[in-house]
């Protein structure tokens, strides 16, 4: 009787009209995230991916709810990635807050190259098959989320 506490009639949920499933990312993202990590001949129970889905979903909703309160009290309606750092560190995650800055600022940098180099494309009239290659490498980005932010 007590693994029913907190659950509707409806297939679980909240009551709000959203099943338990709508609150947690994707099992087969955070499976794939898994095995990146682990050696390719490693395997994972669908218990364990289960059990980081529902980690990694309430990890996230706790930084989230963090930094939207902040925004609230700011009078702001958009949660932005300074303010998911803010929280990190508030909540005492300084290990992911300093590397996800890191982060953040080239993403940033990345992302204003590209929109300037997008300009000047657009300003110029030439279509060289160099200019091409140039534009397409310029727009493949070196960022990637990876395990090792050192």
């Amino acid at each position: 009787m007590a693994e029913n506490i907190g659950t509707s009639n409806d297939g679980g949920g909240d009551g709000c009209g959203f099943k338990e499933q709508d609150h947690l990312l994707p099992i087969a993202n955070v499976g794939r995230i898994m095995k990146q990590i682990l050696p390719p001949n490693a395997k994972i129970s669908k218990e364990a991916k289960e059990t980081m889905q529902e980690c990694v979903s309430e990890f996230i909703s706790f930084v989230t709810g963090e930094a939207s309160e902040k925004c609230r009290k700011e009078r702001r309606k958009t949660v932005n990635g300074d303010d998911i750092c803010w929280a990190l560190e508030t909540l005492g995650f300084d290990n992911y807050a300093v590397p996800l800055k890191r982060y953040l600022y080239k993403f940033r940098e990345f992302e204003g190259d590209k929109a300037a180099n997008q300009v000047k494309v657009s300003i110029s009239n030439s279509k060289d098959d160099d200019d091409d290659e140039a534009q397409k490498q310029q727009q493949q980005s070196p960022l990637m989320f990876q395990h090792d932010w050192k």
